[in-house]
């Protein structure tokens, strides 16, 4: 998938535990790790507006778009 995820990144910066953020954004540690290993297919606003408040960052310090990368899931439909 051409969307790269890098919350491990913005929380290994912040030594944030994935449970302790789970916690603090209301969220199950499963669907957080879930979005940290990119294998999520979608994410609410509110949830990511959470993470951002919770790491101090912008959606773009998680989120990147990687043209390089091919979305094979578009090709196999």
């Amino acid at each position: 998938m051409p969307i790269i995820v890098n919350l491990d990144v913005e929380m290994a910066k912040k030594k944030i535990s994935l449970n302790e953020l789970s916690e603090r954004v209301g969220i199950t540690p499963a669907n957080l790790s879930i979005l940290k290993t990119g294998k999520a297919k979608a994410i609410r606003f509110n949830t990511l507006e959470a993470i951002c408040r919770e790491l101090n960052c912008q959606p773009g310090d998680i989120l990147a778009w990687d043209e390089e990368e091919e979305d094979t899931s578009i090709h196999n439909k």
